[in-house]
């Protein structure tokens, strides 16, 4: 595993004043170890992943979509799996952090085709109008300062009837009590790891003190959470039609958030191919128990929100 560049003390106090700089500390500080923290990976597991995320928004009509972009692309996970499932023929990533899209040129090579990558602000995207057939992004519009202004970017490159699909958003509700979650899983796990008994279960304070720098960061680059509903308005504001809006993930969440959180918080050694396993399984799981709770349970509460929508 490639070592990764911490984020300084100062450049986190830099980077509260300066949420550009912010974008860009913090994911290239995560560029190298970013598909290891989130068990990112292109396989069949992945694939299925993100063909059923864009699937449940976008439905499966005009695959291949000849030209397609991504947004905040990171390590290229949405695109490559996409492209995996055969949703687009060529494929083009964007961020605005250079490490991210150095991995993701990196990971397509890997699987033997490559990605024209560049990086770019979605605020304002360097190609031209009526360019792409499809722009997607993954857990990309709440760091964005201008959503609608992003909205507007995809669409001026969109071609007429051309489709965007923005899926793994973060809902106010559910945000709210993952990140409580996570912040009561960090301060439990973190200090029983004092104990004497269970000090092999720590990780050095060197480690804890630069995953708190991490967090301070992401702290700073998650700019928003929202309401499904508004974000359907803000993207018809936008000039969008045909969009839809699908949530995802209630007790899968609520369970998910912790276990990050906890592998976060010990050593790598410590946690095998069978914790891995039984993290999958319990998401996969009650990933099913929350797509037969959607009838009942309010789709604000769920902690995933996706948008599609075309353009005219």
């Amino acid at each position: 595993m490639t070592s990764k560049p911490s984020a300084s003390a100062e450049e986190v106090e830099a980077a509260w004043s300066d949420n550009k700089l912010a974008q860009v500390l913090y994911h290239d500080w995560e560029a190298s170890t970013y598909d290891e923290k989130w068990s990112i990976s292109y396989d069949e597991r992945c694939v299925a992943y993100a063909r059923e995320r864009f699937t449940d928004v976008a439905g499966s009509d005009g695959w291949p979509y000849g030209k397609s972009l991504e947004i905040g692309a990171g390590t290229g996970f949405f695109t490559l799996n996409l492209k995996l499932a055969g949703v687009m023929a060529e494929a083009h990533v964007t961020d605005l952090s250079p490490g991210m899209v150095e991995a993701a040129k990196r990971n397509a090579e890997t699987l033997g085709f490559a990605i024209e990558g560049r990086v770019a602000d979605a605020e304002k995207l360097p190609y031209d109008d009526n360019e792409f057939d499809l722009v997607v992004g993954h857990a990309v519009i709440h760091h964005i300062p201008d959503v609608e202004l992003a909205f507007r970017e995809m669409l001026r490159v969109l071609k007429p009837g051309g489709r965007f699909v923005i899926c793994g958003e973060p809902t106010k509700y559910g945000d709210f009590v993952a990140r409580r979650l996570s912040r009561l899983t960090w301060w439990a796990a973190t200090n029983v790891t004092k104990l004497p008994a269970l000090a092999d279960w720590r990780r050095p304070q060197s480690e804890l003190d630069e995953s708190s720098r991490a967090a301070a960061l992401e702290a700073v680059v998650d700019l928003h959470t929202f309401d499904p509903d508004e974000l359907k308005r803000t993207a018809l504001r936008a000039g969008a039609i045909d969009v839809r809006t699908v949530t995802e993930e209630l007790l899968a969440a609520w369970v998910g958030w912790p276990i990050r959180t906890f592998e976060a918080a010990v050593p790598d050694q410590k946690l095998g191919f069978g914790w891995r396993m039984f993290a999958y399984r319990s998401w996969q799981q009650l990933s099913k128990v929350d797509r037969v709770l959607a009838k009942v349970v309010p789709d604000e509460l769920y902690y995933n929100v996706s948008i599609s929508g075309t353009k005219p």
